[in-house]
């Protein structure tokens, strides 16, 4: 496999990686802003009404508005207004064909060094309903829907595994059970087989299939933290490893306060592989 080639550089901290319209988007945290960059590099930058520098996502309504999480969701409008969906705190979001919308989120302040509590996965309907669809989740992130909209799979961060739920006729989640443990998954993508691309825990992603085996490892330089992958097709298939700077031997708390404060260490890195989404 290739070694990975920097794509991009100089960001804050790339998180929340989308494929949409032909182009790698993602939001640049503490910079407050959406990005969309092409395969030569070309980049364009958004800035977003979020309330925070760190802690949000975005993805598209089928109809091609843009949605973002933060402290509410919020719907991008044709006109540039923005609508205010639902008064719904939220980290990571994934639609179904439908437009139904999974939030997940946990209730404690991760930058403030508060204690840990269990998350939740929340689902918004076309209609504005929220309702609960799962809890206990050890810090959730990234999440995926497989194309059938049949199954749901997300990062529990601090459990070290992805969980996978069976998505029912009105939205619900159940049979929930281990898709792959040992890791240090945070923002995921599926691939057209099946397949998980995630983070381990270091600097180093894996695809990995539904019950553990590990079909691919590929490694990044020291102190390069991957926080977030999606599947891209810059001249057939790319896997895109959104990195920031990260040091395992330092607190949460000081790896954060370098991320806002210290040089911009926000980094893509690209890498050909045979799967596509």
């Amino acid at each position: 496999m290739s070694e990975p080639k920097i794509l991009l550089d100089g960001l804050g901290m790339p998180e929340s990686a989308r494929w949409h319209e032909g182009r790698l988007w993602f939001c640049n945290w503490i910079e407050q802003q959406v990005a969309a960059v092409d395969a030569d590099g070309k980049t364009e930058y958004f800035p977003v009404p979020v309330e925070q520098l760190m802690g949000w996502s975005i993805d598209w309504l089928a109809d091609g508005r843009m949605l973002t999480t933060g402290e509410k969701l919020r719907r991008y409008e044709p006109d540039g207004s923005i609508t205010v969906l639902a008064e719904q705190k939220a980290n990571e979001l994934v639609l179904d064909a439908h437009d139904n919308i999974y939030l997940n989120g946990a209730d404690f302040n991760f930058a403030g060094g508060e204690a840990p509590k269990p998350g939740y996965i929340k689902l918004v309907t076309p209609d504005g309903q929220v309702r609960q669809v799962a809890d206990e989740i050890q810090f959730p992130n990234g999440m995926v829907l497989t194309p059938d909209g049949r199954t749901l799979v997300i990062s529990e961060s601090f459990a070290g595994r992805l969980t996978a739920f069976d998505v029912e006729p009105d939205g619900g989640l159940s049979n929930r059970r281990v898709f792959a443990d040992n890791l240090g998954p945070d923002g995921i993508c599926l691939d057209a087989e099946g397949a998980i691309w995630v983070q381990t825990g270091g600097n180093a992603v894996v695809r990995v299939l539904d019950g553990g085996e590990i079909l691919q490892h590929i490694d990044l330089p020291e102190y390069r933290a991957p926080f977030a992958l999606t599947l891209a097709d810059f001249n057939g298939p790319t896997l895109c490893i959104l990195t920031s700077e990260w040091r395992a031997d330092d607190s949460i708390t000081d790896n954060l306060d370098r991320l806002k404060n210290g040089p911009r260490t926000g980094q893509i890195f690209t890498v050909p592989v045979s799967v596509g989404r």
